[in-house]
């Protein structure tokens, strides 16, 4: 199976056998359940939709309900699917899938959601340095995005400019993440650097490719 359904814990540090000391962020990884097998006959394309974490019946939708009913499974919070699999590891209705599908040391994507920051200005959003003196008659310029656009000509400012605007709450993709260490017993996974999102966000974990 090419991946799971995930949680963010949080961030935590591990010491390698040199020492060193390596930032890792901790993630539930499952269980998650096959809720449907979509095939290129029935619906034009091959992939496996993935159920996780339950929740309420009286805060599903019938037509949902009836969906986990055919998969003989509880209501599931969040569905997604995953297109990339061999043939050997197409799964079944009602099938658990468990961290167990990753090895220690191998790489995997892991997208999701980043934090919403708001309306942020050029020096948040994008980095600018600001006008840096603050003598020599400046005034209120220190985090400016200063001069945008030419004056006679176009006399307007192009598409595509680093402004000031919301950042943040968009979709970001983490690629090539080792895992560190996996943690069976408790559905741990613990892979090397950040991962989008604040603690407690789902995730999609897909073996790297």
């Amino acid at each position: 199976m090419s991946g799971l359904i995930g949680k963010k814990i949080g961030m935590t540090s591990i010491f390698d056998a040199s020492g060193k000391n390596i930032p890792c962020t901790v993630l539930q990884a499952g269980p998650c359940v096959v809720t449907q097998v979509k095939t290129i006959e029935k619906d034009g394309y091959e992939a496996i939709q993935l159920g996780f974490e339950d929740k309420k019946e009286k805060n599903t939708t019938q037509a949902l309900q009836g969906h986990f009913k055919k998969a003989q499974t509880t209501p599931k919070r969040i569905l997604m699917e995953f297109s990339r699999f061999e043939a050997e590891h197409r799964k079944k209705f009602g099938e658990i899938l468990k961290v167990e599908v990753f090895e220690e040391g191998e790489y995997v994507d892991v997208s999701g959601t980043s934090k919403g920051k708001g309306f942020q200005g050029v020096v948040k959003r994008h980095g600018f340095a600001g006008v840096g003196d603050s003598t020599h008659g400046q005034h209120n310029r220190l985090r400016a995005p200063g001069s945008m656009g030419a004056s006679s000509w176009p006399s307007r400012v192009f598409k595509g400019m680093r402004m000031a605007g919301r950042t943040g709450g968009s979709k970001v993709k983490m690629i090539n993440l080792q895992i560190i260490k996996i943690i069976p017993e408790r559905d741990l996974l613990i892979v090397k650097g950040s991962v989008p999102g604040h603690n407690g966000s789902y995730l999609k974990i897909e073996r790297w490719s």
